[in-house]
């Protein structure tokens, strides 16, 4: 098997700047994939975007810490507010997923949701990710593995990064990311254990430089002795639409999405004999 390389562009349908920038890093630029974020306000114009392009492979981007669920709030009390809103933060949701069926049911019930909207759509969805990689907790990995195998999904991201990608002599990634993709190694270790069935890739690139993609971390990753298919987890976009009060990634998009349509990018994944794919083809 030669060297595949999945680039994905997470947040798509964030907002009108996001979508944009997507599409741009996928027309002019090395991304391949994208998830779909449906509760969010760019998510229809997604839609469009997606139909236009079918060239991109399109996932979907679960959420359940961000926005509002599509679900009616009296329907899944435990999960939301009145205004619909979500309540809780990844790890206080992992801890009451755990401990609370209610909780359980409710998630159950709103990922379901998610992944309907998109198929109703008319998008057959190439995998499942998820915001702030709350489906790496295993109590709620083998929910999103239920929701694979009940809409005919046949990939979930797996979000194990190797330790050596957080040192040199890879780009220097802050203690936050470090910490960020330590804990993620322990639990997809266990969730391989659970399920390995949706399990497509031997590695992801970019837990811990979330928002520091550029030129020398994707040239570190050409350079990289891939074994099969691994997966590139980005951010493009331009700042049109984003709330700074809501993310931490404004500028950092822009910066990515250059890199993204950088020439030299480009060049370096042909000159390697990497073959850029999506889960849809794998």
């Amino acid at each position: 098997m030669g060297k595949k390389v999945i680039i994905n562009a997470d947040d798509f349908g964030l907002c009108e700047g996001v979508n944009e920038g997507i599409l741009k890093a996928h027309l002019k630029g090395v991304v391949t994939s994208a998830t779909l974020m449906v509760n969010m306000a760019g998510a229809e114009d997604a839609v469009r975007m997606a139909y236009s392009h079918p060239s991109l492979g399109v996932g979907v981007h679960l959420s359940l810490t961000e926005g509002k669920a599509l679900t009616p709030v009296n329907q899944i009390p435990a999960l939301v507010n009145a205004e619909g809103a979500f309540l809780y933060s990844p790890e206080k949701l992992a801890f009451l997923s755990l401990v609370h069926s209610e909780v359980r049911k409710a998630v159950y019930t709103e990922l379901q949701a998610q992944v309907q909207w998109v198929i109703d759509r008319g998008i057959k969805p190439t995998h499942l990710d998820s915001h702030k990689h709350f489906h790496c907790f295993p109590p709620l990995y083998s929910m999103v593995c239920r929701i694979a195998e009940q809409f005919q999904i046949r990939a979930i991201r797996w979000p194990f990064e190797p330790k050596a990608v957080s040192f040199h002599p890879w780009p220097t990634a802050d203690k936050a990311g470090q910490r960020r993709a330590r804990v993620l190694r322990v639990l997809t270790r266990i969730n391989r254990l659970q399920n390995s069935l949706y399990i497509r890739t031997q590695a992801l690139f970019g837990i811990a430089h979330t928002g520091n993609i550029d030129f020398s971390f994707l040239g570190a990753v050409c350079l990289y002795n891939i074994k099969g298919v691994v997966e590139i987890m980005t951010h493009p976009g331009f700042p049109a639409g984003l709330n700074h009060g809501r993310t931490r990634l404004i500028e950092q998009r822009e910066k990515e999405l250059q890199a993204l349509c950088d020439i030299r990018t480009i060049n370096l994944f042909r000159d390697k004999g990497i073959q850029l794919t999506h889960y849809g083809s794998i």
